[in-house]
């Protein structure tokens, strides 16, 4: 959340200002990812994970379209409105870090690693909430913990990785 003034980089005129890194969301957040073929697409996704001040993951159904777009043009823009005045795109590249995300093993991990983040937020407005999923009501409580769960290993994973390289 929100709650002192961001670090922003300076964008150019007629540009959103940019965060210098990615803000904390809630886990149940609702994302809107963008990918690009002949003609931009978006779709929802759920729960993203923040991996790093500049990086995401998140699971996306192998069978799906966007998972195709991606691997043949990786820019992307993930769209998070949520409550606590968050109000970003994040642009960047995304690729297929795991492709055993389980259950159900139908979802691969993908990271987007952000080369600019747009900061939406305006004075005298504050973003209070974001799209919502009834969790329980779908029975699904157990597919979006195994969800978070899994890209939080994988992320995790990573960075003892990276740091140790």
């Amino acid at each position: 959340m929100f709650s002192a003034p961001i670090e922003t980089d300076a964008a150019p005129q007629h540009e959103h200002p940019r965060l210098t890194e990615l803000p904390h969301w809630p886990n149940e957040t609702i994302a809107v990812l963008c990918t690009v073929d002949e003609a931009p697409y978006a779709i929802p996704v759920t729960a993203p994970v923040r991996v790093g001040d500049r990086k995401i993951l998140l699971a996306l159904n192998d069978c799906r379209g966007s998972l195709a777009r991606l691997q043949k043009n990786p820019r992307v823009a993930l769209l998070i409105l949520s409550a606590g005045d968050l109000a970003f795109t994040v642009r960047g590249r995304a690729y297929v870090v795991d492709t055993t995300i389980v259950p159900p093993s139908e979802f691969v991990a993908v990271a987007i690693e952000a080369e600019a983040i747009d900061d939406h937020r305006l004075p005298g407005r504050a973003i209070t909430s974001g799209a919502e999923i009834d969790w329980d009501r779908a029975g699904v409580r157990h597919l979006l913990q195994a969800h978070l769960a899994a890209l939080a290993e994988i992320g995790g994973e990573r960075q003892r990785h990276q740091s140790a390289c």
